[in-house]
């Protein structure tokens, strides 16, 4: 049975549409992705969908229940970790998730029982008793997470769970959610606009776009579907429609396009297609300042199915 189902879920924000027809499911027991720049819609499905906020149209279930007729029902299958901390900073460790379970209706020895699990699955143990205002950053995320899963819900959202983190600190919580994933036994959507995250963690994942889903599958089934590799040529001049041109014309060559001074190609074999490419612009005057191949990455999948760059709408938080 899918844990999480949603169905062409819409939601504005006065001009803003947020949500334009998002749809998509999850099965019970994967690590599911949403993956998008800012601003793309991903923290507010999260919020439909942990009935946070209600969907303008659409419909969407969590664990079977619909999230606007049964909202009860589904908050009390579901954990959820926001992307701002929810962590008491002058309470310990341990004392954020005893209230946090007696919250949940938890109490006594299993309640003592699954803080003390929670505290060794999360790497928090040696920590437990220390005030969490002297954590670290990748710790106090660690316990948000724990917070999020005292009641041991059948779904958990995690809404951009390293954002903030340094790289060292997000590797490591790269490691624990994924022994997470494993020990725990639950359903996970994870929202990111991190592309190593979505590749590294995600069973199946969803590229969202503008406020809509725009392709859906594994990792490396997003990948393997853009045969061929990728060449990137950076131009030295405002010529870039011209060796747009002159590139695309070239054999073997399957699509090209340009974004300021870079012209982006997809061919066979970027070893054999760079001396070609080289030479056919250089024909027509126009320099080359770099060019490099690459095997198609998750960035590219976005250019792709968009037609824009993934890191250019990230900075620019469209939505």
């Amino acid at each position: 049975m899918d844990a999480i189902v949603v169905d062409e879920v819409r939601k504005r924000y006065g001009a803003i549409q947020a949500l334009d027809g998002v749809a998509f499911s999850v099965r019970a027991g994967e690590v599911f992705g949403l993956l998008g720049p800012n601003g793309a819609g991903k923290s507010t499905t999260v919020k439909v969908l942990s009935t946070l906020t209600k969907p303008d149209g659409g419909r969407a279930e969590v664990s079977g229940h619909d999230v606007v007729r049964e909202p009860n029902s589904v908050r009390r299958a579901i954990g959820y970790v926001p992307q701002s901390s929810g962590v008491d900073r002058d309470a310990t460790g341990r004392e954020n998730l005893m209230l946090q379970g007696r919250v949940q209706g938890m109490g006594g020895r299993r309640l003592e029982g699954r803080v003390e699990e929670l505290l060794e699955l999360l790497g928090l143990a040696d920590a437990a008793d220390r005030v969490v205002r002297g954590y670290s950053g990748g710790m106090k995320r660690r316990l948000d997470v724990g917070l999020g899963l005292v009641h041991r819900p059948q779904v958990l959202f995690l809404d951009e769970p390293t954002t903030g983190l340094d790289p060292e600190a997000r590797a490591s919580m790269w490691g624990e959610l994924a022994r997470l994933a494993e020990g725990e036994a639950l359903t996970i959507l994870l929202t990111t606009h991190y592309m190593e995250e979505a590749d590294q963690l995600a069973d199946r994942l969803a590229i969202v776009s503008r406020g809509r889903v725009v392709v859906e599958g594994t990792p490396d089934e997003l990948k393997l579907s853009l045969h061929g590799e990728a060449v990137e040529v950076e131009l030295s001049d405002g010529r870039a429609a011209d060796a747009e041109a002159v590139v695309a014309s070239l054999e073997g060559v399957h699509e090209a396009s340009v974004d300021g001074r870079k012209l982006r190609s997809r061919v066979a074999s970027g070893a054999r297609a760079i001396p070609a490419i080289l030479s056919a612009l250089e024909s027509q005057g126009i320099v080359v300042e770099a060019v490099t191949t690459h095997r198609p990455s998750l960035d590219d999948v976005y250019l792709h199915y968009t037609g824009r760059e993934f890191s250019a709408e990230d900075e620019a938080g469209i939505r």
